[in-house]
């Protein structure tokens, strides 16, 4: 377990920052960041046995943790009376951030590959591998991203409806 606590804690700043990235909020990327870090804490022998990249792996498992959470939340909940008003919550204070918001946006897929080559720097090979997928669906998936990305920041600059 001491190997498996070095590796959290080195690694806690930049799966933080992934999470915030994939998620689009500094709360819910930490939520998933604990859970996925409590799923590879329980693995962590066979993780390690593997041979693999423990980092790739975890960045993996937080991706597929995402859209997982991403899909059930799509769900319709069914409530039994209709709130008098909506309730009051802090404001993130990236919500109007032009980048973010278009970063948020995107797919999860997308938003995931953006995150990680822009903003930890991985290669296309690192990435495929921390997603499980191959390097041409990281070059086409950051290729749309981009298109995407670049359309909709042109559109805000010009004063246009996204």
């Amino acid at each position: 377990m001491e190997e498996f606590a070095e590796f959290a804690s080195s690694a806690m700043p930049g799966l933080l920052r992934y999470g915030h990235a994939l998620t689009g909020n500094p709360h819910d990327g930490a939520d998933l960041v604990q859970s996925v870090l409590e799923r590879v804490g329980s693995r962590w022998a066979s993780v390690v046995r593997r041979g693999g990249d423990p980092l790739a792996y975890t960045r993996r498992a937080m991706a597929n943790a995402h859209v997982s959470r991403w899909r059930r939340g799509r769900r319709e909940n069914l409530v039994a009376a209709i709130p008098d008003r909506a309730a009051a919550g802090t404001r993130d204070p990236f919500d109007d951030e032009p980048l973010w918001a278009a970063l948020r946006a995107l797919p999860a897929r997308q938003r995931a590959v953006v995150v990680l080559r822009f903003y930890e720097g991985l290669t296309e090979a690192e990435i495929a591998d921390a997603l499980g997928i191959s390097t041409g669906t990281v070059k086409s998936q950051n290729s749309k991203a981009m298109t995407t990305l670049r359309g909709r920041l042109t559109a805000r600059a010009e004063g246009k409806a996204l």
